[in-house]
């Protein structure tokens, strides 16, 4: 189905007024023999190699961005970098303000953010397939008409991704932006919503290396039309992403065949955890296109304190969606150890 180009929506219109009237902290990288003009030490620590601990990273992160574009398909001008995408969406409301749609249950922190900048948030829980409740969405976006709508898919902590067709109608129907948020879109068979960029100007696509292994270095990605992340840029703070971060992330993009293995590896791990949960009698697993595994337990919070006790965390989602568990997949033998200690207490 060929995608039908949107109205475009006026970006100037959306955007804050106090943050409409900003101008963006720019911190020049002039080129120069002996530079004396950022306060920062003349020494450094020889720690890492070919990284200056004594200067201050690259603004604009611009090596990172240019790598990072040919891994999305993208121009670097359409990307925007953040400290892990919790920055990224408090930048967001940040910049364009409320209300903030949101389904639930899904990632705490699109509410969270969004509550503690004094913003209204709308929360639409999900129908019984963890699926979006389209007929409810629409009409809250009719009556409420948010600025911004948050989508995690694959979504957390349900591990399913939602329908394209229900987001499509939602991007459509939005006179804000529409957050697609895919830390988890490298476990799925989805393929993602990055080939509608160029169709709808008011969706955004937020991506993650912290799923991937590299959670330490704390990288996230927001990637839109260029308009919209000029005036987020307004928002973010200088030097948000470090040297340390810029230069690992750099060299683990252009090492897709680690990654591509690293990602089959979760992607077996999840499928067989999956069929041995599923073995066993009074536990009910969900379906995942994403790292981890929501299951249903008659004593979700007995079965969480039996799990610690034998030295097993994985994550109780009691007040979320009651009587279920959501484990990570972890390496085989860890995924062994906690099969093995379920079964011994249901």
């Amino acid at each position: 189905m060929t995608p039908t180009i949107t109205r475009r929506p006026d970006i100037k219109k959306l955007v804050r007024p106090n943050v409409l009237k900003l101008k963006a902290y720019e911190a020049k990288e002039i080129p120069c023999k002996v530079k004396l003009d950022a306060n920062e030490s003349p020494y450094g620590y020889g720690y890492l190699k070919g990284i200056k601990t004594n200067r201050y990273p690259d603004p604009q992160a611009n090596r990172l961005k240019s790598v990072f574009a040919k891994f999305a398909g993208v121009s670097p001008s359409n990307i925007l970098t953040g400290n892990g995408s919790d920055e990224l969406i408090y930048y967001l409301i940040t910049t364009f303000g409320g209300p903030v749609l949101y389904p639930t249950p899904t990632f705490s922190m699109y509410g969270i953010i969004a509550k503690a900048l004094g913003e209204k948030t709308i929360e639409v829980p999900l129908d019984k397939e963890f699926d979006l409740d389209l007929k409810k969405i629409l009409s809250v976006i009719k009556k409420e008409k948010p600025k911004l709508v948050f989508l995690s898919s694959p979504n957390n902590p349900t591990g399913n991704c939602f329908s394209a067709e229900r987001i499509l109608k939602i991007i459509k129907a939005s006179k804000g932006l529409v957050v697609v948020d895919e830390a988890y879109q490298p476990f799925s068979s989805e393929r993602g919503m990055a080939p509608l960029l160029m169709d709808y100007e008011n969706l955004l696509i937020m991506r993650t290396l912290s799923k991937v292994g590299l959670a330490a270095l704390r990288v996230g990605f927001l990637i839109g039309d260029e308009k919209i992340l000029n005036e987020v840029n307004k928002v973010r703070l200088p030097f948000n992403l470090n040297s340390v971060s810029q230069a690992l992330a750099e060299k683990a993009l252009k090492d897709r065949k680690k990654a591509r293995a690293i990602i089959r590896a979760i992607v077996r791990e999840r499928d067989r955890l999956y069929r041995g949960l599923s073995k066993i009698k009074g536990v009910r697993p969900y379906p995942s296109e994403a790292n981890f595994i929501l299951f249903k337990v008659k004593d979700a919070d007995k079965a969480y304190s039996a799990l610690l006790n034998k030295g097993v965390l994985i994550r109780n989602m009691k007040g979320v969606i009651d009587s279920c568990l959501r484990v990570t997949v972890g390496a085989p033998k860890e995924n062994e150890m906690f099969l093995k200690a379920l079964g011994e207490i249901i």
